[in-house]
């Protein structure tokens, strides 16, 4: 089978041939037809979790993906030969990933059904960023008609949190640039802020003196960034950041939530995600589909710019 991996961490990515595994005990072999590519992907090959878990080379790259069951191993009862499926794939110890022909996932893994109405590249696109954002803004305790400031509103991530808040009955204030602020406000958006016109916290606080509810900080790099954007958020709100920047101390000492949120991929998350795709009611916008031979490219392209939707790979 035809996969893309790296040989080491911070390798460059390749195109290779690999022996397609049999499913072992509770496994199933998925013959992938689309994977998703997320930053997680690559920051997981430059080794950002080589001190958390055991990881084997060549590691096929990508998590995200979405395919169909071709064989089952010995005591699969979830899922049966036939079925489509989609979830996260990645399993570093084993070196298997999305951005493969085939992979191996275990019936218990972060794997759902696909419903008949949600075709493979759209169900790739979804899972981290969707996961995440679904979870961030469940994290946010937003009730209807409060005001939250998604700040990296733009990416994958950025646009289904507007849209999960908007359905909470949020007021959204998005951050993003002109040439994608028409799209965020269809999604939901009452407010986008132009980071490059002028500092995002100066733009808020003059739209808002009495302060804003929440923050879900999607991009910050810093504590001290984190920190200067939650001067934003009154007594009593919440800031939740993905990037694990939140200082939870020093926010409750001002009476704010702090949230470093660590998103998990359950079986029924990714149902009810699955579910709202195909419903039309959580949109998706893939900026484009390559195939697997140009995925190399793709993840260069993607390191080295701001996305504004999701790239999928078709193997």
């Amino acid at each position: 089978m035809k996969a893309v991996i790296v040989n080491d961490f911070r390798a460059e990515p390749e195109l290779t041939e690999l022996p397609t595994p049999e499913p072992g005990p509770g496994e199933l072999l998925v013959h992938l037809l689309a994977a998703g590519l997320n930053p997680f992907d690559w920051k997981v090959a430059d080794g950002a979790l080589k001190d958390v878990v055991p990881h084997s080379f060549p590691l096929v790259l990508g998590s995200d993906g979405a395919g169909l069951v071709v064989k089952t191993g010995p005591g699969v009862t979830r899922f049966r030969e036939g079925d489509r499926v989609y979830g996260q794939f990645m399993r570093l110890p084993q070196g298997q990933g999305s951005y493969s022909e085939f992979t191996l996932a275990h019936q218990d893994g972060k794997l759902a059904l696909l419903p008949d109405e949600l075709d493979y590249p759209l169900a790739a696109a979804l899972p981290t960023a969707a996961v995440t954002a679904y979870q961030a803004v469940g994290a946010a305790n937003l009730k209807d008609g409060q005001t939250l400031l998604i700040n990296g509103a733009s990416g994958g991530v950025g646009q289904s949190a507007v849209q999960f808040a908007a359905r909470l009955g949020a007021r959204v204030l998005a951050t993003g640039t002109a040439d994608v602020a028409d799209y965020l406000r269809e999604l939901g958006a009452h407010t986008v802020i132009d980071f490059t016109e002028a500092p995002t916290h100066e733009q808020v606080a003059a739209a808002y003196p009495d302060g804003i509810d929440a923050m879900l900080d999607l991009v910050a790099s810093t504590v001290s960034d984190v920190n200067a954007l939650s001067e934003l958020v009154r007594n009593g709100g919440t800031v939740v950041s993905t990037t694990h920047t939140a200082d939870p101390e020093t926010l409750a000492g001002r009476g704010i939530q702090g949230v470093n949120l660590a998103s998990d991929a359950t079986p029924e998350t990714l149902a009810e995600l699955a579910r709202l795709a195909a419903s039309g009611d959580l949109r998706v916008r893939i900026e484009q589909t390559v195939p697997l031979a140009e995925a190399p490219e793709a993840v260069a392209k993607a390191r080295a710019g701001h996305s504004r939707g999701k790239t999928v790979i078709l193997p």
